[in-house]
């Protein structure tokens, strides 16, 4: 692995754990060129591969990062943490992996992240919104906005009528 201060690759493993409920292994790093530690993160590749139809018809691998970089985007200098970001993204990715066997439609993805981004944070998921939706004028935003002011609020630990 290389070194992210000197890039060079000599280093030990220190520590190894899981994390992310077994999905991922965190290891810990120490240079031995440099002394600097750092920490590495291991997880299984999706053996499926999906492809997404683009409106256009057009199909491309599908790319969790360009997912990644959406919601990052959307997400700008709001207070929102790298690793929600991160597991948001992930758990986009599973479903996909679990509700789709080759194909799903770049429409289909576009949803999931506004739906997951609106519980995460609201200003980020408008941005999103904005972006996917391509709104015409203002008055599409406050339609937008109004729907989101006046959707029911899950409360936390509350238990749900129907499973």
């Amino acid at each position: 692995m290389m070194c992210p201060s000197c890039n060079v690759d000599n280093d030990k493993v220190i520590d190894s754990r899981a994390a992310d409920g077994g999905r991922v292994i965190r290891r810990r790093r120490m240079c031995l060129n440099c002394r600097k530690r750092f920490t590495t993160y291991e997880r299984a590749e999706q053996t499926s591969r999906l492809a997404v139809v683009k409106s256009d018809g057009t199909r491309q691998p599908f790319d969790a990062e360009k997912i990644l970089k959406g919601v990052s985007a959307a997400c700008g200098k709001r207070p929102v943490p790298e690793d929600v970001k991160r597991r948001l993204v992930e758990e986009i990715e599973e479903s996909l992996h679990r509700d789709f066997d080759r194909e799903v439609a770049s429409s289909e993805i576009g949803t999931r992240v506004m739906e997951r981004l609106r519980d995460v944070d609201e200003v980020a998921y408008i941005r999103f919104a904005s972006e996917y939706r391509q709104f015409k004028s203002v008055n599409d935003i406050l339609d937008e906005l109004k729907m989101l002011t006046n959707r029911p609020r899950d409360v936390k630990d509350q238990q749900r009528l129907f499973p």
